[in-house]
């Protein structure tokens, strides 16, 4: 049998490390549901047709086929090509869609799902990797304040994870965009995904890029003047205006941008900050936009990101509009684990083993397990009747801190196994502590 390698870009994390995982999982959900988002969850493959609406990224799906369809000519060609789904977005736009009747707007959702990208896997980059999205979609409107209400959601959840502080970079699509009609850009798609490549290639890079999609040096050199901007007050809005240009559509970008950064400044001082090259480089965001970057790991990119869209869900007679953000959970965690920011207590769930003095003796050991689940602390049975140093030894490798031992008089004694301290324990009446009840996560050393 051939030697069996591992696949580069399918994280798959130890037991203490899953543990790290399912408590900011755990943390997220806790968040989005106190700010009213239901749970919801999409089926993970669309139909070719579907996941290529979203322009470049649609050419990393992952197509799907049956095995026994490969080369066959004679298989059904009515049926539609399928791919596994790479974001959560346009599986969520779909199902607005089919469900509208059954919806009430505004539509509040969080979804926590694995997506499937055929991409280069890097640092914090996965082919398989989990996303947690929340987005607000109305029915033909959706109000402004949505767009600031949405990233105060996300610096709240992630304040409670064990990760440095984090900064939500804004920015209006409306300021850019106007910004390139007053100066004669008429291909403003390009100009917004070449401003979003600043920070990847730098400002020669992108001027070059520009230029050869035939843009005029002095367009170029107002763009990056534009996208230098930055600022956590009101100030980066003066900056725009200083530069000169003006028209209806930079005003309402403007006094948009002004009011979510007002308010981020009453609700989270210093989190966030206003910067201009900021441009989502996919083209159905048509507000404000989003990044996320983690303070003193800058090298990872965003960890979360998103934005206003107007159009992305509609079926021709209505429009939902709406605005979201994703959290890339994969890439978040890697980066805990890779730079020891939170540790499990233990790595398995075990918070006792009952040790078993023989076989014959079994079933009572059995009888204190099912007592101590039945209040709800998680239990095991030793596997073996050996020695009971070697039992011990065995919860000790396994991170479980306590041991029950029976005695052959039919006494109880519970056993703290990091302390050494044993004392008498009635099997339907003792608690643990509760913070070793479950295992628990903590800051990294």
């Amino acid at each position: 049998m051939p030697a069996r390698t591992s696949l580069s870009g399918f994280p798959e994390w130890l037991p203490a490390e899953r543990i790290v995982e399912l408590s900011i999982l755990d943390q997220l959900r806790e968040t989005f549901e106190l700010h009213g988002f239901a749970s919801l969850e999409t089926r993970a493959v669309e139909t070719l047709d579907e996941l290529q609406r979203k322009g470049e990224t649609s050419k990393e799906v992952y197509m799907l086929e049956r095995l026994q369809d490969r080369g066959n000519d004679r298989h059904d060609k009515k049926e539609r090509p399928l791919g596994l789904h790479f974001d959560l977005t346009v599986p969520f736009a779909r199902y607005v869609l089919e469900n509208a009747g059954n919806l009430t707007f505004p539509f509040r959702r969080y979804q926590i799902q694995k997506v499937w990208r055929g991409e280069r896997p890097q640092d914090g980059r996965f082919r398989e990797f989990t996303q947690a999205d929340i987005d607000i979609v109305g029915n033909g409107t959706l109000a402004f304040h949505h767009e600031v209400e949405i990233p105060l959601v996300i610096i709240e959840a992630l304040s409670k994870l064990p990760i440095p502080p984090v900064t939500v970079l804004v920015n209006n699509r409306k300021v850019v965009q106007g910004f390139c009609e007053g100066i004669g850009v008429t291909d403003v798609e390009q100009a917004l995904r070449s401003i979003d490549k600043l920070d990847k290639i730098g400002p020669e890079g992108v001027a070059a890029e520009m230029r050869e999609f035939g843009f005029e040096q002095e367009q170029v050199d107002r763009l990056l003047e534009l996208a230098s901007l930055s600022g956590d007050d009101e100030q980066v809005l003066d900056g725009v205006r200083a530069l000169g240009v003006s028209n209806d559509l930079i005003e309402e970008g403007l006094e948009e941008l002004g009011a979510l950064l007002q308010a981020a400044a009453k609700r989270a001082p210093h989190r966030v900050r206003a910067e201009l090259k900021i441009a989502r480089g996919l083209d159905y965001y048509t507000g404000t936009v989003y990044e996320t970057m983690l303070e003193g790991n800058e090298d990872l990119g965003s960890i979360c990101s998103g934005g206003r869209y107007d159009s992305l869900a509609s079926d021709g007679k209505r429009s939902f509009p709406g605005v979201g953000i994703s959290i890339g959970v994969s890439r978040l965690v890697s980066r805990i684990l890779a730079s020891d920011l939170a540790v499990a207590s233990r790595s398995v769930p075990t918070c006792v083993l009952v040790a078993v003095m023989n076989e014959e003796s079994r079933s009572a050991s059995d009888d204190v397990a099912h007592d101590l689940r039945s209040r709800g602390i998680p239990t095991e049975v030793s596997p073996s009747s050996a020695k009971f140093g070697k039992q011990i030894r065995y919860a000790d490798r396994r991170g479980i801190p306590y041991v029950w031992f029976i005695g052959e008089d039919g006494s109880h004694e519970v056993k703290d196994i990091r302390s050494g301290d044993q004392v008498s324990a009635d099997p339907k009446a003792w608690e643990p502590p509760a913070n070793d009840l479950l295992p628990t996560v903590k800051p990294g050393e």
